[in-house]
């Protein structure tokens, strides 16, 4: 399944002020290893630092193993209320985001378009209650979408779902705005279920996070090139409606999906 956007031709904050010992887990088959498992305990001050670690047998006869740490410090972190209003219905349905910064996009730009996106799914009556703005610094080799590399920060860094990666732009072949990676699409690379994953200079930012954010809670590639649709190949201001049978689709499968909760008016 694919549930990419549209080609690119280019690619007040809160500090954790507290200790933070965070063990990071990880395991993995090299092709003709044994599995392998190690733990690193992370204590630091002011900042969390996330440590990920890489174990690889290297072969059947190897006497040595390769081990790989990649930082990744989550610099702040701010929290948003309600970026639509209530509607005030017993069939309200709640979606809680998280959105991981890690191109220094600026704060105020991302909201704004958050803002939009909530308002174009308010109309299936689905509203996001909260959302986990932080901002996260990066290797430069991780601000790209690029799917080995983007997996290991994903891993790393286990967000709640669904999540949306403000990156530097995509690596992938062929490069789009956006990309979306629901259930259908994520079986070889687990790691980055229900992510949208959304390039620097992505035109209708508002509009292209909704239409991806359907995608995921659709769990579906499909397009609808109707006039004025969200869901057109090709995002555009004027393109805003979501069908009734879109509507459906969405709330049952994000629900059963675990994306979706009943509201709390």
């Amino acid at each position: 399944m694919s549930v990419n956007n549209r080609k690119n031709p280019r690619m007040n904050l809160r500090h954790a002020r507290d200790h933070v010992r965070l063990p990071i887990f990880f395991s993995m088959r090299a092709r003709y290893g044994p599995i392998h498992r190690t733990c690193w305990t992370v204590l630091i001050a002011r900042h969390t630092l996330i440590a990920l670690g890489l174990i690889a047998a290297l072969g059947p006869n190897a006497v040595a193993n390769t081990a790989l740490a990649t930082p990744f410090t989550i610099e702040s972190r701010n929290t948003i209320s309600d970026l639509a209003a209530q509607t005030h219905t017993t069939s309200e349905l709640a979606l809680q985001l998280s959105v991981a910064n890690i191109d220094r996009w600026d704060d105020a730009e991302v909201i704004t378009a958050l803002r939009t996106a909530a308002n174009l799914l308010a109309q299936c009556e689905i509203r996001i209650t909260v959302t986990d703005l932080l901002r996260i610094r990066v290797p430069d080799s991780h601000r790209y979408f690029d799917t080995p590399r983007s997996r290991e920060l994903a891993r790393a860094l286990a967000l709640p779902k669904p999540t949306l990666y403000f990156t530097a732009g995509t690596r992938q072949v062929p490069a789009f705005d956006a990309e979306a990676i629901g259930r259908g699409n994520s079986r070889s690379r687990p790691e980055l279920t229900d992510t949208v994953w959304i390039a620097r200079g992505a035109r209708d930012l508002g509009q292209v996070i909704a239409h991806e954010l359907v995608h995921v809670l659709m769990d579906s590639g499909a397009h609808d090139n109707s006039s004025g649709n969200l869901m057109a190949e090709q995002t555009s201001p004027q393109n805003t409606q979501l069908n009734t049978a879109q509507c459906a689709q969405m709330r049952s499968t994000g629900t059963r999906n675990g994306l979706l909760r009943p509201g709390v008016n």
